[in-house]
């Protein structure tokens, strides 16, 4: 079963030195493009992350500082990669909570202001969870009953992703083939940034989600206690996050003239 699209979508993985959002980098980028109309365009790119990779991470994917010393640096490679996703949504394996949000930090940084305004994202890895509770490899085994080989390599993992969500299309009768529907099933809770550090409220009202101020407003937090933006926007907090608290602090000044 194709895609039922309206608009172009992006499945991409990343290959990273780690884990951590705001502090590491990413060492290659491998972008599948899926057109309405079933066309497709695969770009993959290894990439200098400006600092050394922990040897547990390579064992994991097989990437060595070697390998990406003379490799462009993703600020290099940023416009390119923008303006292959800037027109999409986007699809990966637990995209929503680490790829998203870090390819988000490494835009920024690039100088490229990046958000997911007009675009949906749909998590595969979530999809499968909700059905199955499983792997990457075993989802590929399940629905396409083929064993996936180079796994952690950037490009089999998104060609995987992309055969697995048109095979969980066939597999549930119940999953519209729609982008809409898929990411809004594929989604965990509704967060402001994607790191999940500002939610909502039942009345669609930005709250902290962590911290002594767990469950407040925003904008209440910020007006009585000034102080604690200046920390947020100085502390070890993704770049997407405290883009989104300045907007939401310049919503607020808006208001008041």
């Amino acid at each position: 079963m194709e895609l039922n699209l309206k608009k172009p979508i992006c499945f991409f993985d990343l290959e990273t030195t780690g884990i951590n959002i705001a502090k590491d980098r990413i060492v290659e980028i491998s972008i599948l493009k899926v057109f309405p109309n079933g066309n497709k365009e695969s770009f993959t790119w290894r990439v200098n992350p400006e600092m050394s990779i922990p040897k547990a991470t390579t064992e994991i994917h097989g990437i060595t500082d070697e390998m990406v010393a003379n490799e462009p640096t993703f600020k290099e490679l940023a416009p390119k990669v923008y303006a292959l996703i800037k027109d999409s949504d986007l699809g990966g394996f637990n995209s929503n909570r680490f790829d998203i949000p870090l390819l988000a930090e490494e835009m920024l940084r690039a100088e490229i202001d990046f958000d997911m305004k007009k675009a949906l994202s749909v998590d595969v890895q979530t999809i499968f969870h909700k059905k199955e509770k499983r792997t990457l490899e075993a989802a590929y085994k399940f629905y396409c009953d083929q064993d996936l080989t180079d796994a952690h390599s950037a490009e089999a993992d998104t060609n995987a992703t992309y055969e697995v969500l048109k095979a969980q299309l066939e597999h549930y009768d119940d999953l519209e083939n729609d982008v809409n529907y898929l990411a809004a099933f594929s989604s965990h809770k509704n967060f402001a940034d994607f790191a999940g550090y500002i939610g909502y409220n039942k009345n669609g009202e930005e709250i902290f989600s962590f911290g002594k101020h767990r469950g407040a407003l925003v904008e209440e937090v910020m007006e009585k206690e000034p102080g604690y933006f200046g920390w947020l926007q100085n502390a070890d907090f993704p770049l997407y996050t405290k883009k989104v608290l300045t907007s939401i602090k310049l919503r607020k000044l808006n208001t008041k003239f």
